[in-house]
């Protein structure tokens, strides 16, 4: 089955903001915007915080919907939310990210497996607004494992289940 999608946005960041921060602000190592990624099997993206991380790291990746962000800043009433704020890599629209959690898909000439949701953490009532958190529970997201090594680009193309 194929699938018509639109990469909206790609984004690296050198370091994590809140991992191991409870209790204390957010570091601030910045999001990086670009327009491809690439991605290596059983790494992640080269030059992202993730990017071997630990072997089989089932988040080497992370995707986030542009419908669940629409419905965010309608819920909560948030006027054009800044989509890096949710720590995310890529921004996809066109496909119910839940639906590819233990698929394995090709988007270009990647491949991924999505692992499982990608949870939202209590820190996204500070970075976007409070409810943020709770809004986000079951639709946070999807971690994924690259598990063929290729360039991932923005724009139009088709998502492939293998």
């Amino acid at each position: 089955m194929s699938i018509a999608i639109t990469t909206l946005k790609i984004w690296i960041s050198p370091g994590h903001d809140f991992v191991g921060r409870h209790g204390q602000d957010r570091l601030n190592h910045g999001i990086v915007e670009v327009e491809r990624a690439r991605c290596v099997a059983g790494m992640g993206i080269e030059g992202d915080r993730y990017y071997g991380h630990r072997d089989n790291y089932k988040g080497q990746i992370t995707f986030f919907s542009e419908t669940v962000a629409q419905d965010l800043e309608t819920s909560l009433q948030v006027a054009e939310m800044d989509r890096s704020v949710m720590r995310r890599n890529v921004l996809i629209d066109g496909i119910d990210l839940n639906s590819l959690i233990g698929k394995r898909f090709q988007i270009g000439d990647v491949v991924f497996t999505g692992s499982e949701e990608c949870a939202p953490c209590y820190w996204m009532d500070r970075a976007v607004a409070p409810g943020a958190h709770a809004f986000l529970k079951g639709n946070g997201g999807l971690r994924c494992r690259v598990e063929e090594t290729g360039w991932l680009y923005r724009g139009q193309s088709i998502l492939t289940l293998l």
